[in-house]
């Protein structure tokens, strides 16, 4: 009979803590990394305006409950801007927007948003459909000479609008999908260092990418974009097909490791690490990558615009 000492009780819990600790940091990594990559999040950058550093987002996503607003600081009138903006792959000169003080372009402001935007210059960009897309850049000048945003005439921004999505299907999502990532890290970690409680650990993480990611998923897509799964083998969708992939490797390692430890857990232990794996992987991936995309020749021809949603390539 194997007798457990306080000290070596101690050691487990002290283990258990690390190994939730470590899970935990590789959870918010992914938030981190996730807010910080992918083609709907903002493009941040700075201007430098008699040596002193401001900084700015222009937002690459927007719904259709308004139109997108483009904001710089102005620097107490020493800075000037104009936006240029199409249609995403429409051939079709660019329109420009004189950026303005936001007291002028938008004057119907709460007390509130009209103190945010004090001494801010802004441009309003139109409404699209949901999936429809503007791409745009923006020439800036200040006392140190002009600038293009972004530098490089082949990289402009480009902004997808999407229908709102009610908190109650969004947010379950979003907390299901990061518990999903830490519990299927420490299930990796658990198989490497406390093969005892692995089994666990993959199963709320199964539980959590079939709730969060194979059910609310689809549901935000549809509300967003009015369509449920545009992943294989209907599309092209990267967020879908990384989500099926981490899926299916769960069921696989769930159906493989079973409910009970065994005799010879190696296996075992391997199966549920190369699953943390292909998680990690497919975090890696940005988010939206290939998203819904509107065609805007389609919609132009008397395609229902629901209908003219296909996905991009990139």
């Amino acid at each position: 009979m194997t007798t457990i000492t306080p000290a070596a009780t101690l050691r487990g819990r002290l283990a258990n803590v690390l190994l939730w600790t470590l899970a935990v940091l590789i959870m918010f990594a992914a938030i981190v990394y996730q807010r910080r990559t992918g083609p709907t999040y903002p493009r941040r950058g700075e201007l430098v305006v008699a040596g002193k550093t401001l900084r700015y987002k222009l937002v690459r996503s927007q719904e259709t409950s308004r139109e997108a607003w483009m904001i710089l600081p102005a620097a107490g009138g020493q800075v000037s801007a104009t936006l240029y903006w199409k249609r995403y792959k429409v051939q079709e000169p660019f329109i420009p927007l004189d950026l303005c003080p936001a007291v002028e372009v938008l004057p119907n402001l709460g007390a509130k948003e009209s103190d945010e935007l004090r001494d801010k210059l802004v441009a309003v960009l139109p409404v699209q459909p949901p999936a429809g897309k503007l791409e745009y850049y923006l020439e800036v000048t200040t006392p140190a000479g002009s600038k293009r945003i972004p530098p490089a005439p082949e990289d402009p921004i480009i902004i997808r609008f999407k229908d709102p999505v009610p908190g109650y299907v969004l947010w379950p999502h979003v907390v299901m999908m990061f518990f999903s990532v830490l519990f299927g890290m420490r299930a990796g970690l658990s198989a490497l260092a406390d093969p005892s409680r692995m089994r666990r650990h993959a199963w709320v993480a199964l539980v959590g990418m079939t709730l969060g990611g194979m059910l609310l998923g689809p549901l935000v897509q549809t509300f967003a974009f009015g369509h449920f799964w545009t992943g294989f083998p209907f599309g092209k969708d990267l967020t879908d097909n990384k989500m099926l992939i981490m899926w299916l490797s769960w069921i696989v390692a769930c159906s493989l490791v079973g409910l009970h430890s065994r005799p010879k857990e190696w296996p075992n232990r391997l199966i549920i690490v190369l699953a943390a794996v292909v998680m990690t992987g497919a975090y890696i991936i940005p988010h939206s990558m290939r998203g819904s995309e509107l065609n805007y020749q389609q919609l132009e021809q008397g395609v229902d615009p629901r209908k003219a949603i296909g996905t991009s390539a990139n």
